[in-house]
């Protein structure tokens, strides 16, 4: 796809007639995005009819710039991350129109909300070893097995599910790709509470929950591929968004040096040193998300991810450090608590007790440093690949404990 004069005319003026005919400080947020949607300029490289014009990803950029200075509503694209961030390219890569037509659109409006199923209590890291299973049956697939650390499962409709099809294969060519409704009969969801007082996090239980073979994602066998797409697009979501400059943790820690008064040197340097490298990884994580949206996820994903895991570690440990003694108490107070989209909010409207907390996952959740380490040497340095002595066995054979 080209940047042609045409393409550019035909995305401004999608733009221009979108806001005139649905004013954003008058129109209620799902109607806007489902008006975004059919216009067009919600996924706008995505084919004409499914949320695009069928134009360069590039012009997400000019389209996110432009609403958001009109006052459009944006929380979607953070409250329903899992559908819009992951969701979507993985439909649009590996699923068929007609799914694209039944999933896209009220993924876009918020209509439904998605989450994502891959790590279980024996497979976190080494996803390829999961023992959820699938068994066919006529067109339906009989599905068996539990998933741990699912995001907002809890708030879901639809959720991403890799399950073994094949035992008799390698760990990795056995798996196949489901969307699976989450009121489906069988599915059980209890909450994980977390370190700040949240369940933002779930475990997931399968007792003979049956999925149609219409929701089954690519080729039966050929879920590591779909796999892979998602999680390359779930780094760059996580490590790759794109935000604007002093947003963040790092804008709380200017915030914090700003109202503290303080005019101490060493705190100076170092929050000048935090910024720096803050900006060089958001100027980095938009090349990143660049690549993703021409369809192209790569290790720029991974890369992005482990640098900002350590560094949002570092910023909110710098920045309780300036709050002295107040830094050791949580001003909102401390309550077990479900997750929901109104307590499930961005990280800068968080207290800086609260980022804190929650920075301690980041290096954790969507795939572990350790895991980013080897995606880097391997695929970017072109260092050896661990020894994996259970590579061609086939899954039933390999030992697990």
């Amino acid at each position: 796809m080209t940047d042609t004069t045409t393409d550019v005319t035909t995305v401004e003026t999608a733009i221009e007639t979108l806001l005139a005919e649905y004013p954003p400080d008058a129109t209620e947020p799902g109607v806007f995005w489902g008006a975004q949607f059919d216009a067009g300029l919600a996924f706008v490289d995505f084919p004409v009819g499914h949320g695009g014009l069928g134009v360069s990803p590039k012009f997400r950029e000019l389209i996110a710039r432009k609403l958001s200075e009109a006052g459009a509503p944006t929380w979607n694209r953070t409250a329903n991350v899992l559908g819009i961030g992951m969701g979507a390219g993985v439909l649009a890569t590996h699923g068929t129109s007609e799914q694209m037509t039944r999933w896209l659109r009220p993924m876009f409006t918020m209509e439904e909300i998605w989450c994502q199923m891959f790590s279980e209590p024996g497979a976190g890291s080494d996803i390829a070893g999961l023992s959820t299973r699938a068994i066919r049956d006529g067109d339906e697939w009989v599905i068996n097995g539990q998933k741990v650390w699912t995001t907002l499962a809890h708030l879901a409709k639809w959720g991403m599910l890799v399950t073994r099809t094949d035992p008799d294969q390698p760990k990795h060519k056995g798996l196949t790709y489901f969307i699976v409704d989450m009121e489906s009969d069988g599915v059980e969801i209890r909450p994980l509470y977390q370190i700040t007082g949240e369940a933002e996090f779930n475990e997931v239980f399968f007792d003979d929950t049956r999925i149609p073979d219409t929701n089954r994602i690519d080729d039966v066998g050929a879920g590591w591929r779909v796999a892979m797409t998602t999680l390359m697009n779930e780094r760059v979501a996580i490590g790759g968004s794109t935000v604007p400059r002093n947003s963040g943790t790092i804008g709380t820690a200017m915030d914090v040096w700003r109202s503290s008064g303080s005019r101490d040197q060493s705190q100076r340097r170092e929050l000048a040193r935090l910024w720096g490298e803050m900006e060089a990884l958001r100027l980095t994580a938009i090349r990143a998300t660049e690549n993703m949206k021409a369809g192209v996820p790569g290790p720029e994903g991974s890369t992005g991810k482990l640098a900002w895991a350590d560094l949002n570690k570092e910023v909110t440990s710098f920045t309780l450090s300036m709050l002295g003694f107040e830094g050791a108490t949580i001003p909102e107070g401390y309550t077990l608590e479900a997750t929901t989209y109104d307590t499930r909010q961005v990280e800068r409207v968080m207290s800086p007790q609260r980022q804190f907390l929650r920075a301690r996952a980041n290096s954790i959740e969507g795939g572990t440093s350790e895991i980013m380490r080897n995606i880097i040497g391997e695929r970017v340095l072109g260092l050896p690949g661990e020894p994996r002595v259970d590579k061609d066995l086939p899954w039933k054979e390999v030992p697990r404990g």
